[in-house]
């Protein structure tokens, strides 16, 4: 009905319009007041109706209508929601899960979950040089949690001297308030400082004693929980996370040393080493006693469980929770409720409920889950996504959404919120442990459809490099595999620093393939040249080709799609790169996205008329022009417009990052996070969008140059990606076509 209604009007709209204009020839009705207010009554009761039919929230400018949405977090708005890592995680007999976390940034590195719910956040724990840690424990009275305490220059108040860290147990109430005891530290005396060398790696209460393990120093410190004050010490090599067994003695994750493996250890409460320890784990990185009595240990390594030991006499091991290989099992990649990965945390409540956390690899999200004594999942809290966009697979129609390294699933008849469903985690830790993404930090994602195979493309905050993966479902499910990267110079040094990737060029920038197919960068894999070093964007258009925007006059590269090599890599190399001139409307080019469909090149940046401010390398610049006819030559613009830009030197307004869908042009301020829409034929603004009532009417700053993608439906709704690093998520705003 909404639709026949809305073709109706649009076929009544010429006549109309020429109806109008014939009114208006007679000078009487152009006078008239009765005309007017007819001609308004009319075009009123249109643009109403219009509104009515379309069901969208308007935006207050009366062109178009948009929702939005998010993907990521089981929470989209609002002070409470999934934290972006859990490295430490204690369950009370309850249920209640307390976590702890290094950061979070929305300062929420110590949170409180009960039920499914985010109940509460362990305050202060952020700003200030403040930070979270990886341990945690709870009584029936407080809290405490590792943290860092970073130095703060002069001040009235107790923080550390210059140059100097406090890595310390900071005790709070069950309500999450900082609860200071006398010779307590800090600016509330609530800390107490156990190292200025190494940070706090576990934590455990017994009755009135609080064990805290002092990796500096290898030793275990037991205090008062309630005075804090230290009762005594003993030596443990590598202390880790630590639990408490229904006889009161001590198993301690050792962790690794040098080449040794890592172990569990048992001890007495005075420190007495016991006979029974555990030592064929291959990575334990937490542990508990559940209700039972058993030991229950978070296996991090390729077997992806939680075993499950008898410790009444010489530990054995009697069961395991988890698939078998975790995410890895069965079709890799592929979330399923008990396929777990990256394990961080593990515990059981009073009623042999348990519950699991896994962060990923190389802290990809949390994923905390609680399931029943039988193994059926009960509820699941996801916080997938830190610094990052999503992109559409074009081939699904914008169904299947990519984020570096989750793969997600759309609904978009449901509810904000509600749409998406988190389908396969892309990245293979164990088979790929060269994968970039365990080495660096992407953020930014292309989703491309090249010769009908699936892509993707990976960039990072400061545009130093463009990794590519492919996809083989008959031997890697859902696992993007590495195939290529593009990285740009670093003067005389080594492009990329430290021992990864293995074999890489002594200078210059280079491109790797993975001529073999095996994920690894081996010495015969690089192409290597010397370029200008300042990179100002990257783009992969529609047929794979692969585009470079340099900070200088001949700041175009653009590197054609050789073909698909045998194990399906795309082959770009430096002997095929065509150097294109930058426009000279532009003295600082930032941005670049061509599509070859039409010959139309789109560029942002600083132009002549309207220069950068200092230097901000982050932004898009002043300017978005528009090219036809590209490659014949054409360097004069179809048009120009002045987006956003900073002319203060404070940065309060500027542009972030731009993206081209259908005929529609989008840009993304930093700082407020508003979406200006533009006509792509003609330049002209459109729109302007804001985060809407379904994400609180909040975003953070946006960090990334690609912290927007657009992507237009068949239907011709547009689906527009903004990253949203301050609550963890990535909001997706929907614009009817």
């Amino acid at each position: 009905m909404k639709n026949k209604l809305l073709t109706q009007l649009e076929k009544l709209r010429p006549k109309f319009n020429q109806h109008i204009k014939n009114l208006s020839k007679t000078r009487y009705l152009q006078r008239s007041k009765i005309f007017n207010f007819l001609l308004s009554l009319t075009v009123g009761v249109i643009v109403t109706t219009v509104g009515i039919t379309t069901d969208w929230a308007t935006t207050g400018t009366g062109t178009l209508t948009y929702k939005t949405s998010w993907i990521g977090n089981t929470f989209g708005s609002g002070n409470l929601r999934v934290q972006n890592n859990i490295e430490a995680m204690y369950v009370a007999p309850d249920g209640t899960v307390y976590t702890n976390s290094h950061w979070d940034e929305a300062g929420m590195e110590a949170g409180i979950y009960k039920d499914g719910k985010v109940i509460g956040a362990l305050g202060d724990t952020h700003g200030w040089s403040r930070g979270g840690g990886k341990a945690v424990t709870a009584n029936s009275k407080y809290i405490y949690i590792a943290m860092t305490q970073g130095s703060r220059g002069k001040t009235n108040e107790d923080y550390p001297p210059e140059g100097t860290t406090w890595h310390s147990v900071r005790r709070y109430d069950l309500a999450g308030k900082p609860a200071p005891f006398p010779n307590g530290r800090g600016w509330d005396k609530s800390m107490l400082i156990t190292s200025t060398k190494s940070e706090v790696t576990g934590l455990a209460t017994v009755e009135n004693e609080l064990y805290v393990s002092d990796f500096a120093t290898n030793r275990i410190r037991v205090y008062d929980t309630d005075t804090m004050k230290e009762f005594r010490s003993f030596n443990v090599a590598n202390p880790g996370a630590i639990t408490i067994d229904q006889q009161k003695n001590l198993w301690i994750i050792q962790s690794k040393n040098g080449g040794k493996p890592a172990k569990i250890l048992h001890y007495s409460q005075s420190g007495k080493e016991l006979p029974q320890k555990i030592a064929d784990i291959v990575e334990p990185t937490a542990i508990a006693i559940d209700h039972q009595g058993r030991l229950l240990v978070a296996e991090n390594g390729p077997r992806q469980q939680m075993l499950v030991y008898d410790i009444k006499d010489k530990p054995t091991q009697v069961g395991s929770f988890g698939s078998k290989g975790g995410i890895y099992a069965g079709v890799p990649g592929e979330v399923r409720d008990l396929k777990l990965y990256g394990l961080t945390g593990v515990g059981t409540d009073a009623s042999g409920n348990i519950y699991i956390n896994s962060n990923g690899f190389n802290k990809s999200g949390t994923d905390l889950r609680k399931f029943s004594p039988s193994g059926k999942l009960m509820w699941r809290s996801l916080g997938l996504i830190f610094v990052d966009n999503a992109d559409a697979d074009p081939k699904t129609d914008g169904v299947d959404l990519f984020t570096k390294q989750e793969q997600y699933l759309m609904d978009y008849s449901k509810a904000a919120g509600k749409q998406w469903t988190y389908k396969a985690y892309t990245l293979n830790a164990f088979k790929y442990p060269q994968d970039p993404r365990l080495h660096t930090s992407p953020d930014g994602t292309f989703v491309r459809r090249i010769q009908g195979k699936p892509f993707l493309f990976l960039t990072d905050m400061y545009n130093s490099y463009l990794q590519i993966y492919r996809f083989n479902p008959a031997t890697d499910g859902k696992i993007a595999i590495p195939a290529g990267m593009f990285v740009g110079t670093n003067g005389d040094k080594k492009s990329i620093a430290g021992k990864w990737p293995p074999s890489q060029p002594k200078q210059g920038e280079w491109i790797w393939r993975d001529r073999n197919g095996n994920g690894k960068f081996e010495k015969n894999e690089y192409d290597t040249s010397k370029d200008y070093p300042y990179i100002g964007g990257w783009w992969v258009d529609s047929k794979g080709d692969v585009w470079k925007a340099l900070r200088t006059e001949d700041g175009i590269r653009h590197y054609p799609l050789q073909k698909i090599d045998a194990k399906g890599n795309p082959i770009y190399n430096y002997s095929s790169m065509e150097k294109q001139t930058t426009p000279k409307i532009f003295n600082d080019l930032r941005r670049i996205e061509y599509f070859p469909q039409t010959d139309t090149m789109y560029l942002s940046g600083f132009t002549v008329d309207h220069p950068a401010f200092g230097d901000d390398a982050g932004v898009a610049g002043s300017e978005i022009a528009r090219f036809d006819n590209w490659s014949k030559g054409n360097r004069t613009p179809q048009w120009r417009i002045v987006i956003p830009y900073d002319t203060t030197g404070k940065r309060e307004v500027s542009t972030a990052a731009m993206s081209v869908a259908g005929d529609r042009v989008f840009a993304v301020t930093v700082k407020t996070a508003e979406v200006y829409v533009y006509n792509a034929k003609t330049g002209a603004q459109i729109q302007q969008l804001k985060p809407g009532p379904e994400v609180g009417s909040e975003s953070g700053w946006i960090d990334i140059p690609y912290g927007i993608r657009a992507f237009r439906r068949s239907n011709g709704e547009y689906l527009v990606f903004v990253e949203e690093n301050w609550k963890g998520k990535v909001i997706v705003y929907r614009l009817a076509g």
